[in-house]
């Protein structure tokens, strides 16, 4: 008999070694959805709030258990990535030494095509990955299915084309050609030609409003919903021609980088930018912005790219060298690009610093024109002047996805559900903000509105009014008379007017001081208007 059978005198019930290996792994996975660690709620006197605040901690640990049950049983795939023995360097990690150790799948995902004729080419991959569009800019324009790598159309436009983009499935795709935009089809078959676009250098679909933006050569900034084919906004942006444009998928937001070093924010609602911030001194080349939104890189011909937080506006990172396409993957890999050189860099460590960790170089002579992830695989596409390839990055995409979101996999019914779905659920043009999750809040008490001249004169003659009425009380030896009874009533309203008076005294005034204040800067000349001293008030 064991010492547990001596003591209680039953034999102890133990835990095959397979169930404790299960809970334990299902602790650390709680760990990571944990809200940190839990209030010492001993230490509050009030019995109200520590029973709040007890329930509160309750709902915390279910919702963190169920998070981690869910991933380990509907998220059965683990992402991988390079790592590195000894003072061995991931970014010495050549295409070939990777193509040599991965499944036959996956080295299929290596490979170049060749067009030299028709380039420098651009592309675009569906949400899911499943399917790719590649634009040369001598008309050449092509869908290729990633699956089986099978070309599904290719046609001739014979006219310039600088950018193409998919709506919100792979049956239509817009490309930007000499003139206008175009809409086609899966099957090459022109739908629409977009004449108020104008001559488009860049083009972005927001695919949960539904909404096809464009900058122009002169730029103009268009939304354009292809619902309904209603122009939603049209604007100026009056900083001159760019073609650095991309749209932040975690509030609809797009960004323009123009050559005076700034990054400008729009919406389709309104006419001026919401944010305007500088950050190079030089002409932007690039910008991307990270899948949860807060996070962006810049870059610029001063030969830096920054890493920008979006909820301060702060710079976390300043990375030296330049890059003409800048892309992040779904797992936060941010991937740069200038002339025949690509370089990935990664935020492994918890200091959330980006440094090199892989490196490829592609033929001598090839320009890179765009960097591209292909989603849900650990695939980076690289369109270049002289066709486009594909290598492979690991650790670069989400290994399980949702098939309400994006399915791979999905067939024609299952487009057609998610078609009409997409349709029911989309956001109005008003949703797009800097901060989405404002949509849906109680609006906050605004500062109480100075009344209108109508309204405060309106007010004084109700309260002259009320005093008129107001009866007199009667006196005795003489002091009831006529006249002073008239000259006490004369004295209560004017006492009654003072106090809207004074008010419009004061604002008369302020008024007065303005308008001195804004006359003596005129007399300034423009450019030394900044320079005036600005008078203590």
């Amino acid at each position: 008999m064991t010492d547990a059978e001596h003591e209680t005198g039953a034999p102890e019930k133990i835990k095959p070694s397979a169930e404790l290996e299960d809970a334990g792994e299902l602790e650390t996975r709680i760990k990571k959805y944990l809200r940190g660690d839990g209030a010492n709620l001993e230490a509050l006197q009030d019995k109200k709030l520590r029973g709040q605040l007890t329930v509160r901690e309750k709902l915390y640990g279910k919702s963190a258990e169920a998070a981690a049950k869910a991933e380990k049983w509907l998220m059965p795939s683990e992402g991988g990535y390079l790592e590195a023995e000894g003072i061995e360097k991931t970014w010495r990690i050549r295409q070939e030494s990777i193509a040599r150790e991965v499944d036959i799948s996956s080295s299929r995902n290596q490979y170049d095509i060749v067009l030299p004729d028709l380039g420098p080419y651009t592309l675009d991959f569906t949400s899911s990955g499943r399917y790719m569009a590649a634009a040369g800019r001598k008309g050449h324009l092509a869908v290729v299915d990633m699956k089986n790598l099978s070309l599904i159309k290719e046609i001739q436009v014979r006219e310039t084309v600088r950018d193409v983009v998919f709506l919100h499935n792979e049956l239509f795709f817009a490309a930007a050609q000499k003139k206008y935009p175009y809409i086609y089809n899966r099957e090459g078959i022109e739908l629409h030609c977009l004449k108020e676009h104008g001559a488009v250098l860049k083009l972005q679909f927001l695919k949960n409003h539904f909404l096809l933006a464009s900058i122009n050569k002169f730029g103009q900034l268009h939304y354009q919903d292809v619902t309904t084919g209603v122009m939603v906004g049209n604007f100026r942006t009056g900083l001159g021609r760019t073609d650095v444009m991309q749209v932040n998928p975690f509030n609809g937001v797009v960004a323009l980088g123009h050559s005076n070093g700034t990054v400008t924010m729009w919406k389709p609602t309104t006419s001026a930018p919401l944010v305007k911030m500088l950050c190079h001194r030089g002409p932007l080349s690039a910008l991307a912005f990270h899948p949860n939104g807060h996070i962006m890189a810049t870059s610029g011909k001063e030969r830096k790219i920054k890493i920008w937080d979006l909820r301060k506006f702060e710079v976390l990172q300043t990375l030296p060298g330049h890059a003409n396409t800048l892309d992040f993957s779904q797992k936060g890999l941010l991937a740069a690009a200038t002339g025949s050189f690509v370089q990935i860099s990664g935020n492994f460590s918890e200091s959330q610093r980006y440094s090199r960790y892989m490196t490829h170089s592609m033929v001598k002579g090839y320009q890179i024109k765009k960097l591209l992830f292909r989603p849900y695989e650990d695939v980076l596409g690289i369109a270049h002047s002289m066709g486009w390839s594909s290598i492979l990055i690991p650790g670069s995409g989400e290994p399980n996805f949702d098939s309400w979101v994006a399915n791979p996999f999905e067939t024609s019914k299952q487009r057609r559900e998610k078609e009409v779905r997409s349709l029911l659920d989309k956001l109005p043009a008003e949703t797009i903000m800097l901060d989405p999750s404002k949509i849906g809040t109680v609006k906050p008490p605004s500062r109480k509105q100075k009344p209108t001249k109508q309204e405060r004169e309106s007010e004084m003659e109700a309260a002259v009014a009320a005093v008129k009425d107001m009866p007199m009380k009667k006196k005795t030896k003489g002091r009831s008379k006529p006249s002073k009874n008239a000259k006490k009533k004369q004295e209560i309203i004017s006492k009654t007017k003072r106090p809207f008076l004074e008010e419009q005294m004061k604002e008369e005034e302020a008024l007065s001081r303005k308008k001195q204040k804004t006359s003596e800067e005129a007399e300034l000349p423009k450019s030394l208007q900044r320079f005036a001293r600005k008078k203590a008030t």
